[in-house]
């Protein structure tokens, strides 16, 4: 029976690392699996170097091969088209010329000034990930793959201008409502700030709550799929305003998973943050007025 498991294992075991691996960032990232593990932090630009670690075939056997390469790739998986991954970077490294392993082996690698222009991303629909692959190529039987996953996180500089959103809420004759933000774009640990002023009320309202809803469309034209999350409700007012009171707005976004604005990502997916004001009255009807928002990583923030 031992001897059925071990025919199973592949003849030698790959260990890939990162030669500032203590010293680097690490991050949760999601597994298939569900499992959540550490892994490296990077951003676009930087230096990918390490090693591999090839340690010496099981049982003493010597491995015969066709060489031996590690590859950094950059993939899209859209779920409804699992198991398809579409690569926007693919980088190689010839590690070894055709031979035999028959003992431990080290092979350091680089990657220089990698360009990683997106995000890590795993959403309800689409994953974006970026991994180290190693492959040591074999004749007749299948080849010895071992990967290393890691995130990439890009830093975005406040913008130049940052308007206030203006807008006004009505239905005729009943409810004149105008609110304000400070401002449309924020960094992932930003603070909303605010006022809701009511012009005109005849409509009775028992509550008002503002959430913030991620958007993420993914594939084109009649395969797209969209899929919005409602991730924070946060309530504004309990009880019935009166014309000429203003409701203060101070929310803090620290608190959630937020990722930046993507936008046509390799004409694959979209990201998109959107402030919905609800306001429901006295019969349970409920009336919505929807903004959207952009968000960006802050390098002070992050």
């Amino acid at each position: 029976m031992n001897y059925l498991v071990g025919a199973f294992k592949p003849p030698c075991n790959i260990f890939i690392s990162f030669t500032d691996g203590r010293s680097r960032k690490q991050v949760p990232l999601k597994k298939e699996n569900g499992k959540t593990v550490m892994v490296a932090l990077f951003q676009s630009q930087e230096n990918i170097v390490g090693e591999v670690v090839v340690i010496e075939p099981i049982h003493g056997k010597k491995v015969e091969h066709n060489g031996v390469k590690i590859e950094l790739l950059g993939q899209i998986e859209l779920y409804f088209d699992r198991g398809n991954f579409y690569d926007f970077t693919s980088l190689v490294r010839e590690l070894d010329v055709p031979g035999e392993l028959y003992e431990r082996k080290t092979y350091p690698f680089e990657f220089s000034t990698v360009e990683m222009p997106y995000e890590s991303y795993n959403g309800v629909n689409v994953r974006l990930r970026y991994i180290l692959k190693v492959t040591i190529s074999r004749n007749y039987v299948s080849n010895i793959v071992e990967y290393q996953d890691f995130v990439v996180r890009n830093y975005t500089p406040p913008p130049s201008i940052n308007n206030s959103i203006k807008m006004e809420v009505g239905i005729e004759d009943c409810l004149h409502i105008e609110f304000e933000y400070s401002k449309s774009k924020y960094h992932l640990k930003d603070v909303i700030i605010g006022k809701i002023y009511f012009l005109l009320v005849r409509i009775k309202l028992k509550n008002m709550e503002l959430e913030i809803r991620r958007r993420e469309s993914t594939g084109s034209g009649p395969n797209t799929y969209v899929e919005t999350e409602t991730l924070a409700k946060f309530e504004l007012m309990d009880g019935a305003p009166v014309r000429g009171e203003s409701i203060p707005i101070r929310l803090f976004l620290s608190p959630y998973e937020l990722t930046p604005t993507y936008r046509n990502i390799n004409n694959k997916f979209s990201v998109k943050y959107y402030l919905n004001l609800v306001l429901v009255d006295e019969e349970d009807r409920r009336y919505f007025k929807q903004q959207e928002i952009t968000m960006y990583r802050n390098l002070e923030a992050s």
